[in-house]
């Protein structure tokens, strides 16, 4: 069996806890049954599941069980948030969406799209922290705004947004808030009701669960209509047989994180200060990419100037996995795009590496990447100078 690199890659995708697993395995087999086949046991066992499962999300993010929309993942939640709330509008008037230049790819591809549409993106800059200013968002609300999405945690370099004063913002002027929260869900408290959130995108693999399965809280009373048509169910909003042992396994994804978060944050903060430390130590011009304090549990995203970020990424791939950027669109040769918007230039924005510790992530193996990401760092500056 060939010998795994130690995974630091964990924005990216994190591996599936074994009690998810174990949850999920009876759903594949014995308890088989299709959640809307409400004439027998296996229906009703299948279907007392799922609801089981909503529940733990709702309870994860504070929200009603009802508002919870089982969906394939993120990219879908955050498409029929969108979307869908662009479809149900009742007001004319209301033609814009409001965004920032670093969020996912789900979100602003389709805030693109829907200027197709007619719809009238406006993409906010960040400063360079990575931080949203909150007077370019109060000058963006209009009378003409419709709905606004701002990330919870950026994808890449950890950045976490002022949700709460956002939501409050989008409150008092009668404004939809969307958040994608997929990179905070599982590593920080998360609040719908008290951060006055209208619809957030959740994605499963992300937080310890299977891949394919996602959810989408809308609360009560948002208008909103489905992209697709079919059997009506998760209230209509996305059609289809629900599959039983992904929604089990969110569920129980959920429920690990609700109980866990608070010592896994604080186990991968220290790891991650412990990391970033000696890289100051061995490099001290290196680059901490986003703000130096409100960022996820266990996110680095550093340069060290002169080498790039691919050129590391190869010196090291058969001894740890880290990334140089969003997953679901890393180009080796195109600079990051997140940062490029915190007014880095391309060279620098070429050095950024990724690095993303989890739940799994152990003290034994943080201190054997610093000592192979040091080397390799040395190595590659004395390689430059020669």
């Amino acid at each position: 069996m060939p010998v795994h690199p130690i995974y630091l890659d964990n924005q990216a995708t994190t591996p599936v806890d074994p009690r998810v697993v174990e949850a999920m395995l009876p759903f594949f087999s014995t308890r088989y049954g299709n959640p809307h086949s409400n004439g027998h046991g296996y229906g009703w066992d299948a279907f007392g599941e799922v609801e089981k499962a909503r529940a733990l999300v709702a309870g994860l993010v504070n929200a009603d069980d009802e508002e919870i929309v089982l969906t394939a993942g993120a990219t879908e939640s955050c498409n029929i948030a969108l979307q869908g709330v662009v479809n149900a509008n009742r007001h004319p008037q209301r033609r814009k969406v409001v965004t920032v230049a670093t969020e996912h790819s789900a979100v602003l591809e389709t805030a693109v799209h829907l200027g197709q549409r007619g719809i009238n993106p406006v993409v906010l800059p960040v400063d360079r922290d990575g931080v949203l200013d909150m007077t370019d968002l109060e000058r963006a609300l209009d009378d003409q705004v419709l709905i606004v999405s701002v990330m919870t945690a950026n994808n890449e370099i950890g950045v976490i947004q002022d949700i709460e004063q956002i939501g409050r913002m989008c409150r008092r002027a009668g404004v939809l808030f969307h958040s994608d929260a997929t990179q905070a869900v599982g590593r920080m408290e998360i609040d719908v009701d008290a951060w006055n959130v209208d619809l957030l995108s959740i994605s499963g693999h992300k937080m310890y669960g299977p891949k394919g399965i996602g959810a989408l809280y809308v609360r009560s009373g948002t208008q909103i209509a489905p992209l697709l048509a079919g059997g009506g169910q998760e209230r209509g909003l996305r059609p289809g047989t629900v599959p039983v042992p992904l929604a089990v396994g969110l569920g129980k994804a959920s429920e690990l994180a609700a109980a866990e978060w608070r010592s896994d944050a604080a186990r991968m903060s220290r790891c991650s200060r412990w990391l970033l430390d000696r890289f100051l130590d061995s490099r001290p011009d290196m680059r901490l990419f986003g703000h130096g304090h409100r960022r996820v549990a266990g996110n680095l995203n550093v340069g060290f100037p002169g080498i790039g970020g691919t050129a590391l990424l190869s010196a090291v791939s058969d001894r740890i996995a880290i990334s140089t950027g969003a997953a679901c669109t890393s180009v080796a040769s195109r600079p990051s795009r997140v940062l490029m918007a915190l007014g880095y230039d391309r060279e620098r924005a070429l050095t950024g590496i990724r690095i993303s510790l989890g739940r799994f992530t152990t003290q034994a193996e943080v201190a054997t990447a610093s000592a192979v990401l040091t080397d390799a760092v040395t190595m590659a500056g004395a390689w430059a100078e020669a």
